[in-house]
């Protein structure tokens, strides 16, 4: 299956939102600005690694726990 940056984008917002963190919240809490968060959660932009773990880690959720997410709903597709 093919990766698509956009799941990642939706697992991300679900997350943050599950959690109740307005992306300035998240994106402090990450390091990451908040313009760069909107786009990863927009699938604007693909995240690296780096920025990927650093907001894993600011929603209190491993990184495997957010790729599991999106193999999953990559598999529905």
């Amino acid at each position: 299956m093919p990766y698509d940056h956009r799941i990642t984008g939706q697992v991300i917002r679900a997350l943050r939102l599950e959690r109740g963190f307005t992306q300035e919240v998240l994106s402090g809490l990450a390091a990451v600005s908040r313009s760069h968060l909107a786009a990863i959660e927009s699938g604007a932009v693909s995240a690296d690694v780096d920025t990927l773990w650093r907001i894993s880690e600011a929603l209190g959720v491993r990184l495997s726990e957010v790729i599991r997410r999106v193999e999953e709903i990559s598999k529905g597709q």
